[in-house]
C-alpha cells in the first residue's frame, strides 16, 4: 500500500495510539506511517470490548450471589490473569485464587486488601464496595 493510503479510521483506541504501519513511498521505497485503524480492526476490537463488558457484568452478579469476590471483578476489568495479578501483588497464584472465594476474601488482613487495591490502581474501600 502506499504511504497516502494508511488507513485512518476511527476506532476505540483513536486517541489512546496509534499503529506503525509499513507503505511504499512516492519512489516505490518502503517507509513506515501511522494509522489511527482500519474498519476491520476497529470492528473485531468493539467486538472484543462487548465480549469483556458482558464477562463483567456476568462476574458482577456472581459477587452478588456470592460466588466470586471483587478480585474476580478487577481482574477482569484490568485485564488480569493470575500470573499477573501475581507479580503486581506479590501473592501466589494459588492464594489469588483462594482470595476469589468470598468467605476467605472477607477475612483478608489490611495489609492484604492495600496490595490488592495497589495492584488494581484503586482504594482499598472500591475494592471492598463492587456488589
Amino acid at each position: 500500500m502506499k504511504k497516502e493510503e494508511i488507513p485512518q479510521d476511527k476506532s476505540a483506541l483513536d486517541n489512546v495510539t496509534k499503529e506503525l504501519c509499513y507503505a511504499v513511498d512516492n519512489n516505490g521505497n518502503y517507509t513506515t506511517g501511522l494509522s489511527t485503524g482500519w474498519e476491520v480492526k476497529a470492528s473485531a476490537l468493539d467486538a472484543a470490548w462487548k465480549d469483556i463488558d458482558k464477562r463483567i457484568e456476568q462476574i458482577k452478579q456472581q459477587i452478588k450471589n456470592k460466588e466470586l469476590s471483587p478480585i474476580a471483578y478487577f481482574m477482569e476489568l484490568r485485564l488480569m490473569d493470575f500470573q499477573i495479578l501475581a507479580a503486581y501483588s506479590g501473592f501466589w497464584e494459588w492464594q489469588i485464587k483462594r482470595h476469589l472465594k468470598p468467605h476467605v476474601f472477607e477475612k483478608l488482613s489490611s495489609r492484604q486488601l492495600e496490595k490488592y487495591a495497589k495492584a488494581f490502581n484503586v482504594s482499598v474501600e472500591e475494592l471492598k464496595r463492587i456488589s
